[in-house]
């Protein structure tokens, strides 16, 4: 299974307009991704979605096009698809950084290898530690007042159980938001926020201690990725559960988290960390130090979704039952790539056991809405 040809596909669809985000990076209205597709010399095929997103990863749909098919594809022409290290070795060797690029290549190896042996990939994964249906939190956005308490009301009715609300855009808005979201869905529905690096140590250390009587669950990445010190400042101070989601990439950052016990828990997802294979490292890396994990997003199309899907049922620290991720990309979306889209049905989504990454790529819809510039 020695991979002959990699295919790429630039691919633009607009998100529903109720599901449209405004977080400290900017409105994200249309989705600009890449699909790859991977063939080997016995005529095997998988897919693969690079999730970019350039305000957050740096990364461009162009851009990792232009990276795979003139670096990371002649590095891995002739590569065992089987062989997830060496296929990592060398496009590691070719380029730094580039996750999300690396992840799709990755995440189609997985595919051929799980069509091949007729199982889903989780099994080849080690076998599934939890049910096939997760259960999501859901991301509302840096909304204005009325927008925040309409969408809160209308996800507590939809059956969320834990809400997580952006801030990080300004501070004495985002405390507004986040304590009318609490007033609409009362005590007992779990609340987060995520500030994705848009506050200072100090402002996240004020508006912390503003938000105390709306007891949260989680504070997702409040100041910016890199300040090790500042978030465990922060984490200290105010006795926050913090969760680091930009400041982990790779494992040197998860030591990096480690060494100064600056967080609670580490949000990862295969395209994130560079494919599966590395986002299992750190999540048995942070399994060690007694560190959970659970699931971010890019808001993934269907292949990505399922290759998060895989990761999490398959990795014992994804503790998405005591801190809840995000597998909603799909239903952000006005339209599927996928012939049988993943069953999303509110806060639940559901893995299928189909061979592979499950995800049949509905290539005429492809086409649709394929760009080139």
């Amino acid at each position: 299974m020695r991979i002959k040809l990699i295919e790429t596909i630039p691919v633009r669809i607009p998100l529903k307009p109720e599901r449209r985000m405004i977080s400290a990076l900017g409105k994200h209205d249309v989705s600009e991704f890449l699909l790859v597709r991977v063939v080997t010399t016995d005529g095997h095929e998988g897919w693969g979605e690079a999730t970019v997103t350039p305000r957050w990863s740096g990364e461009t749909c162009l851009g990792a096009k232009a990276l795979i098919d003139g670096v990371l594809a002649p590095a891995v022409i002739g590569c065992s698809a089987s062989h997830i290290v060496e296929l990592d070795r060398r496009m590691d060797a070719v380029a730094v950084g580039n996750w999300f690029a690396k992840s799709a290549i990755e995440m189609a190896c997985w595919d051929i290898q799980g069509h091949a042996a007729g199982k889903p990939v989780y099994e080849l994964l080690g076998g599934a530690c939890r049910p096939l249906t997760v259960r999501s939190r859901f991301s509302l956005g840096a909304y204005d007042p009325e927008r925040a308490r309409r969408r809160a009301g209308e996800l507590v009715a939809l059956g969320f159980t834990t809400i997580k609300v952006k801030v990080g855009v300004d501070p004495p808005r985002d405390v507004e938001r986040v304590r009318i979201v609490r007033e609409t869905i009362g005590p007992d529905i779990a609340l987060t926020i995520d500030a994705n690096g848009g506050w200072d140590v100090e402002t996240s250390i004020r508006c912390l201690r503003e938000l105390e009587d709306c007891r949260l669950t989680l504070v997702e990445q409040p100041i910016p990725p890199g300040d090790y010190t500042g978030l465990a400042r922060v984490r200290g101070e105010t006795g926050a559960k913090i969760l680091a989601d930009e400041s982990c990439f790779d494992l040197v950052h998860a030591h990096e988290l480690i060494r100064h016990d600056c967080c609670d828990a580490i949000s990862l997802y295969p395209g994130k960390n560079g494919g599966i294979r590395k986002s299992r490292e750190i999540a048995d890396l942070a399994a060690q130090h007694g560190i959970a994990c659970s699931i971010g997003s890019n808001l993934e199309w269907d292949v990505a979704t399922a290759a998060m899907l895989h990761f999490i049922v398959s990795t014992p620290n994804m503790q998405i039952e005591r801190f809840p991720g995000d597998v909603l990309g799909p239903d952000y979306h006005e339209v599927t790539i996928a012939k049988q889209p993943i069953v999303i049905e509110g806060p639940l989504t559901t893995l299928t056991s189909r061979p592979g990454l499950g995800v049949e790529v509905d290539r005429e819809c492809v086409e649709r809405h394929r760009f080139d510039r």
